[in-house]
C-alpha cells in the first residue's frame, strides 16, 4: 500500500478506537509501496540528501508525517506495523509505549536466533552496531497511530538518499542481511502479530482485516 492510504486508514481507524465503549485495538502491517521517505515532526529537512529530481527518478515518494522523530524510508521487504490503541488502558506513558514497541521488536528478532538490543539516546532496535527497526509514534487523545519499521529484506541502498533518523555515523541493517538468507515479509508477519499479542497483553481474537484494500 501506498503510504497516504495508510494514514487515511489509521485516521479512520483512531476515530473508531475513540468511539469504542470498550478496548479497541488495530495492528495496520503493510508494506509501503511505492517506496517513500517520510520526515517526522522534527524532521531537519537537510537529511534528505537526495535531490527531488533523483527522488523522482528511483521512484521514491517524499511525504510530511505527523509522527515523531526525524527522516526516514520505507519500502517493499520492510514490515511496516501501525498499532491503533488506547494508550490510557497501557500506561499513559510514550516513553514506555516507544520501550513496549522495541520489546516487541527485539521478541521477533529472537523468534530468529537474534539478539536485538538498545542504544542509549536512540529510539529503536539494533543489532551488533546496525540498526534494524525504527520507530516514531502519534498520540490523539491518547490514541496511538503510526507506529515502527522492521527492515525484512529492504533495499538497503535507499537508505543512501538520507541520513536515517538523523543519525550519521550509525550503518542500517536488515534480518535478511544479518541472517545471510532469504527472509520474507510473509515469513515474519505472523511471529510479530504474535509478539505485539505478547507485550500488550491482549487476548481474543487475532486477524482478520478491517477492510479489503487488494493486498
Amino acid at each position: 500500500m501506498a503510504y497516504q492510504p495508510a494514514v487515511a486508514l489509521q485516521k479512520r481507524l483512531v476515530e473508531r478506537v475513540k468511539a469504542a465503549g470498550e478496548e479497541q485495538a488495530y495492528l495496520v502491517v503493510v508494506e509501503h509501496d511505492p517506496p517513500v521517505i517520510t520526515l517526522g515532526r522534527g524532521a531537519d529537512a537537510a537529511n534528505v540528501r537526495a535531490s527531488r529530481a533523483r527522488l523522482e527518478a528511483e521512484g521514491v515518494e517524499l511525504r510530511e508525517s505527523s509522527r515523531g522523530g526525524d527522516v526516514t524510508y520505507h519500502g517493499p521487504g520492510q514490515l511496516v506495523g501501525y498499532p491503533v490503541l488506547r494508550l490510557d488502558l497501557h500506561g499513559r506513558d510514550v516513553h514506555r509505549y516507544l520501550r513496549d514497541l522495541e520489546e516487541v521488536l527485539m521478541r521477533t528478532l529472537a523468534r530468529f536466533g537474534l539478539e536485538g538490543g538498545r542504544r542509549q539516546g536512540f529510539t529503536g532496535v539494533w543489532v551488533g552496531p546496525e540498526k534494524i527497526a525504527a520507530i516514531g509514534v502519534a498520540v490523539s487523545r491518547w490514541v496511538t497511530y503510526h507506529g515502527f519499521a522492521l527492515n525484512v529484506a529492504t533495499d538497503l541502498r535507499h537508505f543512501g538518499l538520507i541520513v536515517p533518523c538523523g543519525i550519521s555515523d550509525r550503518a542500517v541493517t536488515s534480518l535478511a542481511k544479518v541472517l545471510g538468507r532469504p527472509v520474507t515479509v510473509d515469513e515474519v508477519k505472523p511471529l510479530l502479530v504474535e509478539c505485539v499479542v505478547e507485550v500488550f497483553g491482549f487476548s481474543g481474537a487475532v486477524g482478520g482485516s478491517v477492510e479489503d484494500h487488494g493486498g
